[in-house]
């Protein structure tokens, strides 16, 4: 249940000019159960230049806070599923430089000490001054963001030449790459966790690149592609005549590996007899090849990747508990990409001039690629959720570099299950209707254009007042117009 009912006022009062302007597309998270105050702060802060996520609740706030990056967050302290200090709590054991403004009723002094020593950043009691919710709102904004390039120059100057090809300045990045550089130099094994193709191996050689073993061998293992007899052989060697086809002694990738790092990507894979050989190397840092009589003594760092739960493994049986700790004495777990979308524009630089240099095209004299999205393209790049995340995006930058004519790339050159996912392309059958196998994207595309149009036709193809007919931004409406491809320009509109 809400607070109470209450009035807020709109932003018709003029604001002094010396007041910090608002600074452009920087998103507001705005956590309330009220209707009313939602619609009130969006008008406000839309036309403050901000870019406003609504939730009507604890459940749908925390699941937008999880969902995408926000610069301030305002959040209501009575609500009817959570209250506001549970919420606050809830995001502080995550986040805790993300500005958070609470908003109440409920004008206690009592409860404005509570919600700053809980870690709220500030306290408005409904009805506010929009005057001055908006010169806090701006000049923490303001404050985070000096504090965050501050902080992102240190670690630049720190590790810029460190980690050459790893690429990202987002926060979780940067954190990461922290943690690397900490643990580099020590003994520790460590396990990298993270989804397929967040760069578990490139995060494994920064390891061994930053550790006193650098100048050693560095021993890649794809546990989950050999059969275990196989992976045996190749981990630990054998002696001559240990089984058919031993005509020779053969070095296991072990002792290959003696004094630097073996890295195995999918440990979860490895079968029940290679995890107990496993197991003596981390305890005892000793293996017998197949067929020898004596043990042989190792020093090599292991480190191992997975994109498995491995406790859920260890609780299914299929995986030892006691390995499972073994290896993770360190774990360092790697940001989907969809959680580090900051880093996108970076990535799409660093892989355009792989392959520009590769095909050898879109290169200005410096060897550096002059190739750029649309930014139509670009957009649909920052909304995706990239299922395949890094490797994912570098497939569809090489494609865009192969198949380009021009030095900025459409957004039709870009794979067809982007421009789905982005409602560019629905799919019709020969009558113009939605395709029956149409994808829920599409659904929702097709029915976003349709209204859109239908409310153009209404107001004349007044733009202006086809956004205040449907309720949104003239900014979020002309983007949708360009994104669904409505024809507005034949009709003369605003």
């Amino acid at each position: 249940m809400s607070d109470t009912t209450t009035t807020v006022a709109f932003p018709n009062q003029a604001l002094p000019a010396d007041r910090i302007s608002s600074p452009d597309k920087r998103r507001i998270l705005v956590i309330d159960d009220e209707v009313d105050i939602r619609e009130s702060l969006e008008l406000l802060l839309t036309t403050e230049n901000y870019n406003v996520d609504l939730a009507e609740n604890a459940t749908s706030g925390l699941q937008k806070f999880e969902s995408g990056l926000h610069d301030l967050i305002l959040l209501d302290l009575m609500m009817p599923d959570k209250s506001g200090m549970e919420v606050l709590a809830e995001i502080r054991q995550r986040d805790q430089e993300t500005p958070i403004f609470m908003l109440t009723a409920y004008g206690s002094e009592e409860v404005a000490v509570r919600a700053l020593k809980s870690g709220a950043n500030d306290y408005f009691a409904k009805p506010w001054d929009n005057e001055k919710l908006l010169i806090e709102i701006d000049r923490m904004i303001l404050k985070g963001r000096l504090e965050r390039e501050n902080t992102h120059l240190k670690r630049a100057l720190k590790q810029r030449y460190a980690f050459p090809n790893i690429v990202g300045k987002s926060e979780r990045m940067l954190r990461l790459l922290d943690q690397v550089a900490q643990v580099a130099p020590s003994r520790a094994t460590i396990l990298i966790t993270g989804e397929t193709g967040t760069g578990k191996e490139l995060i494994a050689k920064a390891i061994h690149a930053h550790s006193a073993r650098a100048d050693q061998m560095f021993v890649p293992v794809n546990s989950g592609s050999l059969p275990s007899e196989l992976l045996e052989s190749i981990l630990f060697g054998h002696v001559k005549g240990s089984f058919t086809g031993a005509i020779a002694n053969r070095k296991g990738f072990f002792e290959t590996a003696n004094r630097g790092s073996i890295f195995f990507d999918e440990i979860g894979t490895v079968g029940p007899e290679i995890q107990v050989k496993l197991l003596r190397v981390l305890q005892d840092r000793e293996f017998m090849p197949l067929g020898a009589n004596e043990s042989m003594r190792v020093d090599v760092r292991i480190i191992a990747a997975t994109n498995a739960d491995l406790k859920k493994l260890v609780e299914d049986g299929k995986f030892r508990e006691d390995l499972y700790y073994r290896l993770n004495v360190i774990n360092l777990n790697l940001p989907p990409l969809r959680d580090r979308k900051d880093d996108i524009p970076l990535l799409v630089d660093f892989f355009f001039t792989r392959y520009c240099q590769e095909n050898e095209k879109f290169l200005n004299s410096d060897g550096k690629s002059v190739l750029s999205f649309e930014p139509e393209a670009m957009q649909i790049l920052m909304e995706h959720t990239w299922p395949g995340n890094v490797r994912e995006l570098e497939n569809v930058v090489e494609r865009a570099v192969v198949l380009t004519t021009t030095s900025t790339v459409p957004a039709h050159v870009l794979p067809d299950n982007l421009q789905q996912a982005s409602g560019m392309r629905i799919s019709r059958d020969s009558s113009g209707m939605l395709a029956p196998d149409a994808s829920l994207f599409e659904v929702v595309a097709d029915f976003e254009r349709r209204k859109i149009i239908e409310a153009l036709e209404r107001v004349n193809y007044s733009q202006t007042e086809a956004a205040e007919l449907l309720r949104i931004p003239l900014s979020t409406l002309n983007q949708k117009i360009k994104r669904l491809s409505i024809d507005v320009k034949r009709k003369g509109a605003s």
